[in-house]
């Protein structure tokens, strides 16, 4: 199969990833709950996995990354954590159901939230941010990488700007995370959201969740954390506030082999190598008929997200059609990120075909896939 759903789930993953989920899951240790030597290994893999990815963010200490079940998960701590009555939150036009979703759910405990005007192909403006800053604005929220366009947001000067305004900045890099560069103090990042597999090539099941120092966030789980079992409510340090319940230690070690492995080959050197693979895409789509192709435009600062049409071919069946005749993996539909899709003009013709490319992606499934797509496009499948 030429797989090119990377953006939904990396595959394959390095070698290494599998072993040390396989290694864990014979272990049997439970992380935290125990002396016995099973409970220490389970307990160093999880450290070995907290650390690897407080360096890859630029995190000085790597306590302030808490591990959660997956990005949604840690965006509903960071939204649900940090929101109260009278909040005002700014998001982008782009943003994914895990954003939008709980700040629906707090629209009902008062918190009011509205959207930034933002380019498909460009990203939301610090200009136009700025304008919709309110006195009791609480927080900006948007992705780094857009999941539907590929459009990446100017973090840098969004950081800075929410610094300037003591407005915690809360990143999604559901879509950059280990292929786009990210130190958090450098970019003034408050909270960071991210994946374990996706771009950090770990398994399914984990996630994570930096928060800045000074920042105390509400617990949205509570229960045991194999320390201070004496005490009745949750307890107060990091990251044993946020980590209730048994760890997904298999998927953390995996992880850990992920992060190492982004980390040996280089968050830039796999940015490049998508962005190539995007621009070779894009490069040969403009060149079939009937094919529009929407979001960020070919050039070094787009991702490996590519989105698009088929005339008289419904996103739906081009996706089954790439599938069971060419052995292409594709997703289609709205990418559970509407609001893009309503910026984009295809939310009521159902969504887009999304072609996303990977560190194991190769030229060579771009112009197989361009061969299938060619063939849909004319008819003669």
């Amino acid at each position: 199969m030429i797989y090119l759903d990377n953006a939904a789930t990396t595959h394959p993953k390095p070698e290494s990833v599998y072993a040390a989920a396989d290694t864990a899951a014979r272990g049997g240790g439970n992380a935290g709950r125990g002396a016995h030597s099973l409970s220490r290994a389970a307990s160093n893999a999880v450290d070995d996995a907290r650390n690897r990815v407080a360096r890859l963010f630029g995190v000085s200490d790597y306590r302030r990354v808490v591990f959660t079940l997956n990005t949604t998960d840690a965006l509903n701590l960071a939204i649900k954590g940090a929101l109260s009555d009278g909040n005002h939150v700014l998001i982008s036009s782009l943003e994914h159901n895990s954003v939008v979703r709980p700040l629906e759910a707090m629209r009902k405990l008062g918190v009011e939230y509205e959207r930034v005007p933002t380019s498909p192909s460009d990203g939301v403006s610090a200009d136009d941010v700025r304008k919709l800053l309110r006195p009791n604005t609480k927080m900006l929220a948007v992705t780094h990488i857009s999941n539907v366009t590929g459009a990446r947001n100017p973090i840098a000067e969004l950081g800075a700007l929410c610094r300037e305004r003591s407005v915690l900045f809360l990143l999604d890099a559901a879509q950059s995370a280990g292929s786009a560069a990210i130190d958090v103090d450098a970019m003034n990042v408050d909270l960071l959201a991210f994946p374990a597999h996706k771009g950090l090539y770990g398994l399914q099941g984990a996630g994570g969740l930096y928060i800045r120092d000074g920042i105390d966030l509400a617990p949205q789980r509570h229960g045991g954390t194999g320390s201070h079992s004496e005490l009745r409510a949750q307890p107060d340090e990091l990251p044993d506030r946020y980590e209730s319940g048994t760890m997904n230690v298999p998927s953390l070690a995996s992880l850990a082999a992920g992060v190492e492995y982004v980390a040996r080959r280089g968050v830039e050197n796999i940015g490049a190598h998508e962005t190539a693979l995007a621009n070779r895409l894009i490069d040969g789509l403009t060149q079939v008929r009937g094919v529009t192709v929407y979001g960020a435009k070919q050039g070094a600062n787009r991702s490996g997200v590519v989105s698009l049409n088929i005339e008289n071919v419904a996103p739906t069946d081009a996706a089954a059609i790439l599938d069971g005749s060419f052995d292409i993996a594709a997703r289609a539909g709205l990418h559970c990120a509407p609001d893009a899709h309503s910026a984009l003009g295809t939310l009521e013709s159902g969504g887009t075909l999304r072609l996303s490319v990977g560190a194991f992606n190769t030229d060579s499934d771009i112009d197989a896939c361009l061969t299938a797509i060619d063939a849909i496009a004319s008819g003669a499948i």
